[in-house]
C-alpha cells in the first residue's frame, strides 16, 4: 500500500507572532526554512517519491526544500490544497479575534464542513492520480486536520510547523498511521 503524508509548512513570522494566516500569502522565515531542512533530513530514508504543494508560498518553499533534499519531483502547486479562508479574522492574533468576535462568529470564514469535503476530496484526487507514488502533500495545519477528519474519520490536534500526519488508503478506505513532529519546532 502506498503512503501519503500531509506535511505542515515551516514557520512564518505570523506563526511566530500567533497571527491567523489562512489564505494570506505569508512567506517562510529563517526558522521555517531550518525546520523544512530538518524535516527533509528526518524523512530522507523513508522512500518518498513525489511532492505536491499548496499554492501559498510558505508551502511551496517547504515543498521545494523537501524535493531538493530528497531528490524527488516537485509537482506544480495544487489550488485545492490552499488553507481555510478565515475571512475578516486573517492577520489577527487570538486576543484580537476574541475582542472583535466574542461570540466566535468570524465573517467570511470557510465553513468547516466545506473544508472537510474540499480537503478530503483533494487528497483522494491526488492519491488516485498518483497511485504508485509515496506522496508528500505540503499544505497547512487546519487543512490537514480537516483532511484527516474527512478521510479517516478521526480528529487530530493542532500540528506544529514542519510536522506531518501519515495516512494509508485509497478512495473511501483510509486510516491514520502516525501524527506528529519530526523536526525541531525551534
Amino acid at each position: 500500500m502506498t503512503r501519503t503524508a500531509l506535511v505542515r509548512h515551516g514557520e512564518t513570522d505570523w506563526n511566530r507572532d500567533g497571527r491567523l494566516q489562512g489564505r494570506s500569502d505569508v512567506p517562510l522565515n529563517d526558522t521555517g526554512r531550518a525546520q523544512a531542512r530538518a524535516l527533509a533530513e528526518a524523512i530522507a530514508d523513508d522512500g518518498w517519491t513525489l511532492v505536491v504543494p499548496s499554492p501559498l508560498s510558505r508551502a511551496r518553499e517547504t515543498a521545494q526544500l523537501l524535493a531538493e533534499r530528497l531528490g524527488i519531483p516537485l509537482l506544480p502547486a495544487d489550488d485545492d490544497l490552499v488553507e481555510r479562508d478565515f475571512g475578516e479574522a486573517e492577520g489577527m492574533d487570538r486576543e484580537e479575534i476574541a475582542q472583535r468576535y466574542p461570540a466566535g462568529e468570524r465573517p467570511g470564514t470557510e465553513a468547516w464542513e466545506d473544508l472537510v469535503a474540499r480537503a478530503g476530496g483533494a487528497v483522494r484526487r491526488l492519491r488516485a492520480s498518483h497511485p504508485d507514488e509515496h506522496l508528500l502533500i505540503v499544505c497547512h495545519g487546519t487543512f490537514i486536520r480537516a483532511a484527516v477528519e474527512g478521510l479517516a474519520g478521526v480528529q487530530v490536534p493542532r500540528l506544529g510547523n514542519a510536522s506531518r500526519v501519515l495516512l494509508e488508503g485509497t478512495d473511501q478506505d483510509w486510516r491514520l498511521l502516525e501524527q506528529g513532529s519530526l523536526a525541531p519546532l525551534g
